[in-house]
């Protein structure tokens, strides 16, 4: 396992967040964090990438433990794009070309030059490669970030709601991106998501978060209405198109 989760806790101050967190993500696995606003998704990324120490609990990242290392260790190992990152005077290069920070040791390399345009080329980020990022759209922004992960070439990736600021086109375009890097470099990625269709489309497996604990895990492919209901509060059925899940607000008896 590349991430196992061992009953992580946490609280803010004597307010609890998270209890008893456990669960283990392979290599070439996707994983999708889901539940309503407040349930501690964002929480449980930052505990995993030792932003934020549990109380209790561990955190393993091929064995060993994040709390054990420093943040060089973790940036090489762990991928972190944010749900809102500052914008600083920098242009999308220098920007992405920060992701490989980590493994320069005295210069940049043409390797790492070579990995950063191979980001930029895959997210198409191209014409806005010279451009500052604090001129540029929020999607544009999420692109430009994701592509600094990858460069990282991590064994994780966490991410805070990869497509919260995306058109529907981008959308499909940065899951699939991040399901091939998944697959295709046989590391790990946890993501947090609101829109559940494309969650469960792209994601091997889920997890739901309930009242800061889990409440339900599986596969993708095999995640129930009744869970989905008992989770949002909102009844709703699921149909397959094409192989995947599509979850549907059932109609209202009003």
């Amino acid at each position: 396992m590349i991430l196992e989760v061992n009953g992580i806790a946490f609280s803010y101050n004597s307010h609890y967040v998270l209890s008893k967190i456990k669960f283990e993500v392979a290599r070439g696995e996707l994983l999708a964090i889901l539940g309503p606003n407040g349930v501690g998704k964002t929480t449980l990324l930052k505990c995993m990438n030792a932003i934020l120490s549990p109380y209790q609990g561990a955190v393993l990242i091929d064995g060993q433990d994040v709390s054990s290392m420093n943040s060089m260790e973790i940036a090489r190992r762990i991928g972190y794009v944010a749900q809102r990152s500052e914008a600083g005077r920098l242009t999308v290069f220098d920007a992405i070309l920060l992701g490989r920070r980590p493994h320069i040791s005295w210069r940049v390399s043409k390797r790492d030059l070579a990995i950063v345009n191979a980001a930029i080329n895959q997210l198409n980020l191209q014409p806005l490669a010279m451009r500052y990022i604090d001129q540029m759209s929020g999607g544009e922004l999420q692109k430009v970030f994701i592509a600094r992960a990858l460069v990282q070439e991590p064994q994780l990736l966490l991410l805070d709601e990869p497509i919260s600021s995306l058109d529907l086109k981008n959308q499909i375009q940065i899951l699939r991106l991040i399901r091939q890097v998944v697959k295709g470099h046989a590391i790990a990625a946890v993501m947090t998501m609101h829109n559940l269709n494309m969650a469960l489309r792209f994601a091997d497996k889920y997890l739901f978060l309930k009242d800061g604990a889990i409440y339900a895990a599986g596969r993708a492919k095999d995640v129930e209405a009744e869970t989905i209901t008992a989770v949002y509060g909102v009844p709703v059925e699921i149909h397959t198109y094409k192989g995947h899940p599509m979850v549907i607000p059932a109609e209202s008896s009003d």
